[in-house]
């Protein structure tokens, strides 16, 4: 299904805030209550180092300062100048949205209920909105965070909309989808949708830096050393995900050797092994996947072999189906080449059929030449324009007989009611070609085919 490139309606000017009491823990329950006095509940050493690290503070927050910096809204909210709406966070992987979640809680007092759209079905969303509504009986807020709500059905959306109306909950979701396509309407028609920016390097850098240097939570007590060149290189290779950058620098340092002062060096090559393939990870059938398809086909049409490449390793590296790269290919041969070099859907359909025998890795090669093959050939969209007009004209007289001289006439009945009368067999009688029609009479002398 198509999908519009618009994206202005999400797009927001302002946001978000200064935490009070920026050491208060959150202590466990069904909610994470922000005004409790409770156990602290900070990660434990066996945590993951990207959960360890998780910022308990605006100040340690990185990036989106389009949202929380200085005079925007959500900061303005969290001073205590606004009431906070529901919210649907858009953004990537790694970007901080269920942190921002849990710095809104904090900051309003409220109680932080988290629950996974991937985990929860009905009864525990219904348990969720039961446990807020005795909350709110208390005159406590509750704040329900819904991670990758995209994952909830309608029916697990549509039970959402009572209690947000009502007051229950404040909703705040969590999507890596465009919540245009992936929320219902009347439940995204309740939210103010927010879109989260991909981390930039320096953001990224700083995050590693406290992570290898705090000893409390981070790397410290490892020793790690790292050269700038190489620091400054794996923080852009982390795409703007702070939890692959977090998790790939754990596992460097965890098997990094140390030297006889007990310092660990951390060199490209750690780093690059355990990044993996990680810094490529993408939902095959999420926005993100069809994005990069649509930047090959485009690339191609616009006869840019260099760019059709890159983003043809975007897809592969990601670990996309190289079948669904070659049936892209093919379309575009006949869509956006055609006559124009007749050739290309043959060598389309060609590395499609090789990739489909020989399979991958050796099935990039293939995929590479017919890239580069596409991106050279002449471009046409006759083909694409002629039956677009003829489809529009079918549409118009779709109960227009067939002409009664191109009729098939397997019986004597039908010879008799004229089937095939006055047909003219080109191949013995060439004047046909030009003097025998072969559309209905009212579309006598149309032309639909021109180069």
């Amino acid at each position: 299904m198509a999908r519009p490139g618009g994206r202005d309606r999400f797009e927001t000017p302002d946001l978000f805030g200064h935490d009070p009491d920026p050491d208060r823990p959150l202590p466990s329950g069904f909610g994470e209550k922000a005004g409790s006095t409770g156990g602290d509940v900070r990660p434990s050493s066996m945590s993951p180092l990207a959960e360890r690290m998780r910022p308990r503070t605006l100040e340690e927050y990185a990036g989106q300062q389009h949202l929380i910096g200085q005079g925007k809204a959500l900061r303005r909210v969290v001073e205590g100048r606004g009431p906070l709406p529901s919210l649907i966070f858009w953004g990537p992987p790694g970007t901080g949205k269920t942190t921002l979640g849990r710095l809104l809680a904090s900051s309003v007092g409220a109680d932080f209920v988290p629950i996974s759209a991937v985990m929860a079905g009905v009864k525990e969303l219904r348990e969720a909105l039961a446990e807020a509504r005795k909350a709110k009986s208390r005159g406590v807020r509750t704040i329900l965070f819904v991670d990758e709500i995209h994952r909830f059905n309608k029916a697990q959306q549509d039970a959402l909309l009572p209690a947000v109306e009502d007051g229950t909950v404040t909703l705040i979701g969590a999507t890596t989808e465009n919540p245009s396509f992936e929320v219902n309407a009347a439940l995204l028609s309740r939210a103010r949708v927010l879109v989260l920016q991909p981390l930039s390097v320096d953001d990224v850098r700083a995050l590693l830096i406290r992570a290898m240097t705090d000893t409390q939570r981070g790397m410290a007590d490892w020793n790690p050393r790292i050269d700038d060149a190489v620091l400054d290189w794996f923080a852009a290779q982390a795409g703007g995900d702070a939890r692959v950058a977090l998790t790939a620098l754990e596992g460097a340092i965890q098997a990094a050797e140390a030297d006889e002062s007990g310092h660990r060096q951390i060199t490209d090559e750690l780093l690059k092994e355990c990044l993996g393939r990680a810094r490529f990870a993408y939902d095959r059938q999420g926005e993100a996947h069809y994005d990069l398809a649509s930047a090959l086909i485009k690339s191609l049409r616009n006869s840019d072999a260099d760019a059709g490449l890159y983003w043809l390793a975007r897809l592969i590296e990601g670990g996309a189906d190289p079948m669904f790269i070659a049936r892209r290919l093919c379309i575009l041969a006949s869509e956006d080449i055609g006559m124009a070099d007749p050739a290309a859907i043959v060598q389309a359909s060609a590395a499609a059929d090789i990739v489909h025998k020989i399979g991958f890795p050796e099935g990039l090669y293939p995929l590479s030449q017919a890239v580069v093959y596409l991106a050279k050939a002449p471009k046409s969209n006759a083909v694409k324009r002629a039956y677009q007009a003829a489809a529009e004209d079918a549409r118009q007289t779709a109960r227009e007989p067939v002409p009664l001289h191109l009729r098939n006439a397997p019986t004597g009945l039908m010879k008799t009611l004229g089937y095939g009368e006055g047909y003219r067999y080109v191949h013995d009688d060439p004047a046909a070609r030009e003097e025998m029609a072969c559309l209905p009479e009212n579309l006598a002398g149309r032309k639909y085919w021109k180069l």
